[in-house]
């Protein structure tokens, strides 16, 4: 039987780096990940990966080779893979973003 609910509050957090923590599921080649950045975020890496997402609750800011965006509560991204669109993110000394991202397994 299809699963049709994915129930983040079962899931364990996953910390895969200081100030980003997310809960992810599985399905196929897709992906659904609730995500949590922090003021405690240092990319120090570019990101090329593809990303699509709403933001649920908070603020965080994308650095786009230089082109700073502000992403609030509310707000969808899409960015595109690929070196012309890299980014790092990050969030503002006390503030925090969760967001809802779909992605490539």
């Amino acid at each position: 039987m299809k699963q049709y609910l994915i129930s983040f509050s079962q899931m364990e957090w996953q910390e895969p780096a200081p100030g980003i923590r997310f809960k992810a599921y599985i399905d196929g080649e897709r992906k659904v990940r609730l995500v949590e950045f922090t003021e405690q975020l240092v990319a120090e890496e570019w990101c090329r990966i593809e990303h699509v997402g709403y933001v649920l609750e908070g603020h965080l800011t994308i650095n786009f080779n230089g082109n700073i965006v502000s992403f609030r509560a509310g707000d969808g991204l899409l960015i595109p893979e690929g070196e012309e669109h890299k980014h790092k993110p990050s969030v503002a000394k006390g503030e925090k973003a969760l967001l809802i991202m779909f992605e490539k397994a």
